[in-house]
């Protein structure tokens, strides 16, 4: 978009709250089918007399921002990706305060993709828009898309432009200013500019409309970038390349304030890498791109300002080319931007680089939320099931992110196969020949996500919506176990069991990562049935989790080596296949402290996804210190290694080759306020809790603060100088909480009531 002195204000926000009956037609500005397409909506009404509301509601296949009279509405990348065949979101605003007696306009700029990329749905393209009037005197009066909508016939952004990336989720912004008239937005003469649009050919009453529970995109921070010396070589450049850096990665979008020179093409490329001569390298993260960047055609005023944000972009480089001047300081700035939810969380102590550590995971938790919880926020912008479960740690503790943990959830749902499997992301062009991938070992995330999101809200409604998906999906493994060894084979798809670049070995038909995960999955089940009245289905499946669990350690543990062996034509013993193991109480008994032993005393072998149970099963089992020293270790492998090297985002792996912005590797911000800080719910909903904090050597005091539905749980613990150690806590009305401290060999019990509690061991 164009800013100008008209240039729209502050957003109105979206309101989730506000529901309605559709009757509006879906619209664009053809009937013809273009990838990378863009529509530009008018529509002009009068407001007759005083008004008591005025409640406007919109969709839009893929995106669309709204305008009333001038003023944006809500936040960016907005509806957020859903399958629209299975359920299509809409956005719900007051605009009361928008309107004015007499004329007033509506504009709407859309986006359709629609080339088949990896996380979206094709569909077709479309806008609808209701706005519900209420007059003083009890009059009503809708204004909706249909035929009388007039689309602007020469459009400021260019269709059919390439994609970003191999994976084909966004699309080049080519924005030419002086195509659009600044008087498009506000009522008056413009119909000269404007064809008539036309309804959309498909019967779209077939997309079951649902309000939008997530929030939308906002901008946290606009960070002002430090420009960098100029390219070697490019003095006599005539793209004169200016490159910005805003000091780390983020997720969202360029933005530029600038005196205009008309028709001057400025080009804004972006990159999380810098060439040898300084230039901003053509890539996505580990893939080659010459198509990452966007571009604006100056109309020539006194001072243009652009963002290209129907997409979000992620990127640590700014290189602006084909503007002829030199850019000043705070002339290019980074709108740093992801879902709006509040961020509550909070993690410090006396070791500089903990908090660095906890400060990385949460940018990259929040880089990873735009409109759904994704991987990556560059190369993939995909949502997977284990990548939701692995961010579900951090996310469900420090943010306000039950709506968007479900959404991932419920698009599963939309997107389950008739054998009861999911493809590898949702929402996607699954049959597209790119994207028609299975992970198997993922599917069986769906239960233990929703089983954590339960957990975390109390809600037994989470049980009730996504239940008979878990079921189907468990049973289709039930159902292809091998008749003679009782065990899950590989069956279709894509194997992994750790990664990103695992140690662990798939030699046989059965691994023993994807039996545990099963084992896992039908207690779940079995425990939601429980809950859910069905007494008869909750045996059924925890017999069927205890003969997988017997099989397990018949065919496929190590009784000498007290270890699990990788698959089932396997002598490898992986430590984090005995570390799930453990975790999921699958060791014998007899066996089980000879086993942590083993586990505990091997150097670190896991990878991010079995970093996970190593950990928990470590903490959770007597080896604090063990587990610790992994969270805090500074060399690699490890989470402090990325840091060492200057990181401030976490990457996908141990490894500085891909991502550098992945959010399944976010969890150590958890780890730290559950295990470090010791706050632990003991009960669905937080309802019960304990403060059971580790006191490492090194460490003088730590404190956190933990989102739970009764409210936030602060606590921390303080190393006196005169040896004692003081506890405090406060905890939300209606919560039952205990401090349990281990210290000296000795375990000291307190019980906490509801407010603020201190406890020292001088006391």
């Amino acid at each position: 978009m164009i800013a100008s002195d008209k240039e729209p204000g502050t957003t109105v926000r979206y309101r989730p709250d506000l529901e309605v009956v559709w009757e509006a037609d879906w619209i664009w500005r053809s009937r013809r089918i273009r990838i990378n397409d863009f529509a530009y909506f008018r529509k002009e009404f009068k407001v007759r007399g005083a008004l008591v509301s005025a409640k406007l509601f919109y969709s839009a296949h893929h995106t669309a921002k709204v305008y009333v009279n001038g003023k944006k509405l809500g936040g960016f990348v907005s509806p957020a990706p859903t399958n629209p065949e299975k359920r299509k979101a809409y956005l719900a605003y007051d605009v009361t305060a928008l309107l004015a007696s007499g004329a007033n306009c509506l504009t709407a700029d859309a986006h359709y993709l629609g080339g088949g990329g990896q996380n979206y749905y094709d569909g077709l393209p479309g806008f609808r828009l209701q706005l519900h009037l209420t007059y003083a005197d009890g009059t009503e009066e809708v204004v909706r898309t249909d035929a009388t909508w007039r689309v602007l016939k020469e459009m400021p952004h260019e269709t059919g432009t390439p994609y970003q990336q191999n994976r084909r989720v966004s699309a080049i912004e080519k924005f030419d200013a002086r195509k659009l008239d600044p008087e498009w937005r506000f009522a008056g003469n413009a119909e000269a500019a404007t064809l008539k649009a036309k309804i959309a050919r498909i019967v779209r009453e077939q997309w079951p409309m649902a309000v939008q529970r997530i929030p939308e995109g906002a901008i946290e921070e606009e960070i002002v970038c430090a420009k960098l010396p100029q390219p070697a070589g490019s003095d006599v450049d005539e793209e004169r390349p200016q490159v910005f850096d805003p000091g780390r990665i983020v997720s969202g979008w360029p933005k530029f304030k600038l005196k205009g020179i008309a028709g001057a093409t400025i080009r804004l490329r972006m990159s999380e890498d810098l060439d040898e001569n300084g230039r901003v390298k053509h890539n996505v993260t580990n893939e080659h791109s010459d198509h990452y960047y966007d571009e604006y055609t100056m109309r020539g005023e006194e001072t243009e300002t652009w963002q290209p944000d129907f997409s979000f972009k992620a990127f640590r480089y700014v290189e602006v080319t084909g503007y002829p001047d030199e850019i000043m300081p705070g002339e290019v700035t980074v709108c740093w931007a992801h879902t709006d939810m509040a961020y509550v969380g909070s993690f410090s102590c006396s070791d500089e680089h903990l908090n660095a550590l906890y400060a990385a995971a949460i940018r990259t938790q929040k880089n990873n939320t735009l409109g759904q919880t994704v991987d990556c926020p560059h190369r993939e912008q995909a949502q997977y099931t284990a990548d939701t479960d692995l961010q579900a740690e951090t996310l469900l503790y420090n943010f306000d992110a039950i709506d968007i943990v479900d959404k991932t959830l419920s698009d599963f749902t939309d997107a389950q196969l008739a054998d009861g499997t999911f493809p590898f992301v949702a929402p996607v062009n699954y049959e597209h020949k790119d994207f028609h991938i299975q992970i198997p070992e993922w599917d069986l995330h769906y239960a233990t996500l929703m089983w954590k999101l339960y957990e975390a809200s109390g809600y037994i409604a989470v049980l009730e919506k996504h239940f008979e998906t878990a079921r189907r999906m468990t049973d289709y493994f039930v159902g292809i176990r091998d008749p003679k060894t009782g065990l899950v084979p590989l069956d279709k798809g894509w194997h992994i069991s750790d990664w990103p670049y695992p140690t662990v070995e798939h030699a046989g038909e059965h691994l023993t990562v994807q039996q545990i995960k099963l084992v896992l999955a039908l207690r779940i089940v079995s425990r939601s049935a429980e809950l859910l009245g069905q007494k008869k289905e909750a045996g059924a499946y925890a017999n069927l989790a205890s003969e997988l669990s017997d099989r397990i350690v018949g065919q496929l543990y190590d009784p000498e080596a007290k270890r699990f062996r990788d698959s089932s034509e396997s002598s490898a013993t992986h430590q984090g296949v005995t570390a799930i193991a453990l975790l999921a109480d699958l060791v014998p008994a007899e066996d089980r402290e000879a086993a942590i032993d083993s586990v505990a005393s091997q150097p670190w072998e896991c990878r991010t996804v079995l970093s996970l149970p190593l950990l928990r099963m470590l903490f959770e089992n007597g080896r604090e210190a063990e587990a610790f020293a992994l969270l805090d270790r500074r060399e690699y492998p490890g989470w402090g290694y990325m840091l060492v090297q200057g990181a401030k985002t976490m990457w996908e792996g141990w490894e500085d080759i891909e991502s550098h912005s992945h959010a399944w590797n976010g969890y150590p911000a958890r780890l730290l306020q559950e295990f470090v800080v010791g706050i632990r719910s003991e009960a669905p909903g937080f309802t019960k809790a304990v403060i059971r904090p580790y006191l490492p050597d090194g460490l003088t005091f730590a404190e956190a603060d933990v989102r739970t539905p009764l409210g936030i749980v602060q606590a921390g613990w303080y190393r006196e100088e005169n040896g004692a150690v003081r506890v405090r806590a406060r905890i939300p009305e209606g919560m039952s909480a205990r401090l349990s401290l281990r210290l000296d060999g000795r375990t000291i019990d307190r019980e906490l009531k509801p407010g603020d509690n201190e406890w020292s061991t001088d006391d």
